[in-house]
């Protein structure tokens, strides 16, 4: 569910192929929703049927579960480091001890109203000494872990998995958008080297980077693409469909196409801005030989990868999906990559250890079921 838009795809696995066959899509405006957190249960829920009830006609088949994607102003990571005294009397390291400092980085969190949704070990120390490699097996006295979590605001996760409930789906599990996306967009050597995924929705842009084939930093910011649409239409003084036309580059009247340019550039400016210090702040400023990938509607801005290049010194390109071959299909269209990898994510498997965020979701739709049953008649 984006600010804007609300899409679901229904794919069809089949043996011996590695990607679903789309067997139908859906698409419908969002209502309801603000920088990716729900401010109007009835609309929302409404725009989540619609969108599953176009997919259903396509496909042929009921929707009753889906896997559900999350992005907003609250998802963002934390680091934090944990440590345990190996359990057994030969100093062997076991997968006990490793799982033990795993949950004490979690518990030393300071979550304010948040949870952990997705949690990675980063880097294990054995005595002082960082390990490379399997680490189970090896002998020491203390162990160190330094971890990297996923955090979200727990009332932005409620909401959202009872507008889904409410529109007559289960979700099966919840999956951070850029970890949706990457599998399909990014190739293994890219996020082994150092890249960055940068999602530009309508109201916000997240930024996950990769490095060593690990997540190491997410950070949301609450500017989109749809404030390049406003800052046009206000520019211009034409209407907002006609701005965002004009924004992907459509220009069929007679306007300045200098003064459209220079709106364009004015905003993406604060955008790259926030980019940069992020990257400055993680020291990957101008470090990622990688460069950028783009990805979501605002991917389409005309011009993007050429400013992009200028602003962060930085390659620069629009994701791509090759997942289809040759086929010609509208999926193509970065707007719908965190759909789509959805289906094909490898993350969709939860992490049921005390603690971790299998066993919070599973409590958690226990909870909604419990509230919604309140609600009936």
């Amino acid at each position: 569910m984006g600010s804007a838009t609300t899409r679901v795809i229904v794919g069809e696995f089949f043996k011996g192929e590695k990607n679903p066959k789309i067997i139908g899509i859906g698409e419908a405006p969002t209502g309801g929703m603000r920088h990716g957190y729900v401010v109007n249960f009835s609309d929302a829920i409404i725009s989540v049927k619609n969108a599953v009830t176009s997919a259903e006609r396509g496909s042929g088949i009921k929707v009753k579960r889906a896997f559900i994607s999350i992005s907003g102003t609250t998802l963002r990571s934390e680091i934090n480091s944990g440590s345990a005294i190996i359990s057994k009397a030969d100093g062997e390291v076991t997968t006990l001890d490793i799982n033990k400092a795993l949950e004490e980085a979690e518990d030393n969190l300071n979550l304010n109203n948040k949870k952990v949704v997705r949690g990675f070990p980063i880097s294990y120390r054995l005595d002082g000494k960082e390990i490379q490699g399997r680490l189970p097996g090896m002998r020491g006295t203390k162990l160190e872990v330094k971890s990297l979590f996923i955090t979200y605001s727990a009332t932005h996760l409620e909401d959202l998995l009872e507008v889904v409930a409410e529109a007559g789906v289960e979700a099966i599990a919840v999956v951070p958008s850029p970890l949706a996306a990457c599998d399909i967009i990014l190739s293994d050597k890219q996020k082994i080297v150092g890249t960055a995924l940068v999602n530009i929705g309508s109201e916000t842009t997240s930024i996950a980077v990769f490095e060593n084939g690990l997540l190491t930093a997410l950070q949301t910011f609450s500017i989109g693409g749809g404030d390049i649409t406003n800052d046009i239409a206000l520019g211009l003084k034409i209407p907002l469909e006609t701005a965002e036309s004009f924004k992907l580059g459509n220009i069929y009247e007679d306007y300045s196409k200098k003064k459209l340019d220079e709106i364009i550039e004015a905003r993406l400016s604060d955008i790259f801005e926030l980019i940069e210090n992020h990257l400055k702040k993680i020291k990957r400023a101008e470090l990622l030989p990688a460069g950028i990938a783009f990805i979501g509607g605002g991917a389409n801005i005309k011009g993007l990868e050429e400013f992009s290049k200028s602003a962060l010194k930085l390659p620069s390109r629009i994701g791509t999906c090759e997942i289809f071959g040759n086929t010609k299909t509208k999926l193509r269209d970065p707007a719908w990559f965190v759909a789509l990898g959805l289906l094909t994510s490898q993350e969709n498997d939860n992490n049921d250890r005390p603690g971790s965020f299998g066993n919070f979701f599973k409590d958690l739709k226990k909870s909604i079921k419990s509230s919604l049953k309140q609600l009936m008649p």
